[in-house]
């Protein structure tokens, strides 16, 4: 399989605009859309579905699409695989095991993009083309989201939402503390500025950042898309130099923003966001699913939180894409497929979308059915550019985003700056 031009050719179609095939585009169909019906159920039985959906908002959207799956095919029955750990840290090692050892669960969760070609290199996951077919393929998946899940014609997941990672989640209450307002700041460096002034102003915690070091390296994908900007972060990911001025200005930059940083209290994303909403910081840097920790929490917009693009990336989608697959040796093969189906409808993704703050990865979920931070998300995804997230698997294979994580890891204890640009640009020359 000719995998490296292969994502070479789907990251360059993110770059495109995606105005042409977006969701929330058209309204949805009563039963699915794009002349799509939902099959006939098979035996039944047990369907053991693998994610790392374990707890806050992200457990409660898999809860959702359980409860449509149970609707839609009652003879089967969900065993939830979830293992805990943010963007999947811990769950890809005990997946990799899994699958080494020939134990696959029925269905896993993978990111759509580079991430999932490691999984069909290695013979683990079958293609879905009938599964896709039968949902309405084309007619209803945008083009640019199938070519990142498919090779050589062979579709190998069924995608259940996209997200956007480049999101600042903040809490107007604390920024009021040193007079700062709703608008978002022009660049990284005014943004620095407000952090200052809230340091100035007595806020001890401008920054939440979580320790997990995905969370870490979620807010420094954000700064190098700032500063590099969309067309130079993605050539980064083909022939772009890691060791470039704009690449040590965005290491300089992350090292100030982690300056404003808690030391603690945030091991993961739902603790990180949990400060903003609990008044002990100003800003997070999370993806959208963070939207539905404020609403599980009875946070209202504008309220209690305020939301925008992280400074110097407006009018870019940093994009993420959550898909399930079908692992090569699964025990319930047809019960896994009635699991894609419930992922792949537009009820599913109509109830999963609402419940965890993503967008539906199908065009024809009505956009009047969500509330307005994802009736923006859509419109952003419709009209802006669009770039691959590293710490979610749309831009870089597993071992290169490991090897960017060791990396950052090392400067986060360190704050060596040329080491971390040097050990990234080494990196790249190992995976690219």
């Amino acid at each position: 399989m000719r995998l490296k031009s292969l994502i070479a050719a789907g990251l360059a179609g993110m770059i495109a605009l995606a105005g042409c095939a977006s969701p929330g585009g058209q309204t949805a169909a009563p039963t699915g859309g794009g002349g799509a019906t939902t099959p006939a159920a098979a035996g039944g039985g047990d369907v053991g579905v693998f994610t790392w959906w374990a707890e806050g908002s992200e457990k409660v959207g898999l809860e959702a699409l359980q409860k449509v799956f149970k609707e839609k095919y009652p003879k089967n029955t969900f065993v939830n695989l979830a293992v805990a750990g943010g963007a999947g840290s811990n769950a890809k090692a005990k997946l990799a095991a899994d699958l080494k050892n020939n134990n696959p669960p029925d269905s896993f969760q993978g990111h759509a993009g580079a991430e999932l070609f490691d999984y069909i290199q290695a013979g683990q996951i079958e293609p879905v083309n009938d599964v896709m077919d039968g949902l309405g393929g084309a007619k209803v998946f945008p083009k640019n989201l199938l070519d990142l899940i498919t090779v050589d014609g062979k579709i190998y997941s069924v995608p259940s939402n996209v997200h956007r990672s480049n999101v600042v989640w903040s809490n107007p209450t604390v920024l009021a503390k040193a007079n700062i307002g709703a608008e978002a700041p022009a660049s990284l460096d005014a943004w620095l500025a407000d952090m200052q002034k809230l340091k100035d102003a007595g806020v001890q915690t401008p920054l939440a950042v979580g320790t997990a070091p995905w969370t870490q390296l979620h807010l420094f994908e954000s700064v190098l898309l700032s500063e590099l900007g969309t067309d130079g972060y993605v050539q980064l990911f083909s022939d772009g130099d890691w060791t470039s001025e704009k690449v040590k200005s965005a290491v300089d930059k992350f090292g100030k923003l982690l300056s404003f940083a808690n030391t603690g209290g945030a091991d993961d994303w739902p603790q990180a966001t949990d400060m903003v909403i609990d008044g002990k910081a100003a800003y997070n840097v999370m993806g959208d699913w963070a939207v539905a920790q404020f609403t599980e929490k009875g946070k209202k917009e504008k309220t209690d939180y305020l939301y925008w693009p992280t400074p110097g990336t407006d009018g870019t989608f940093l994009f993420l894409a959550d898909s399930f697959t079908l692992p090569k040796g699964a025990k319930n093969a047809s019960g896994a497929k009635d699991w894609l189906n419930t992922v792949g409808s537009a009820e599913g993704q109509k109830a999963f979308n609402l419940a965890k703050g993503s967008i539906p990865a199908r065009t024809d979920v009505s956009v009047s059915d969500f509330p307005a931070y994802q009736q923006s998300a859509m419109k952003s995804f419709q009209s802006d550019k669009i770039a691959p997230s590293i710490a979610h698997g749309a831009a870089a294979q597993q071992a290169w985003s490991s090897d960017i994580t060791t990396a950052l890891s090392k400067y986060v204890t360190d704050k060596d700056a040329a080491a971390f640009v040097t050990a990234l640009g080494a990196a790249a020359s190992k995976n690219r």
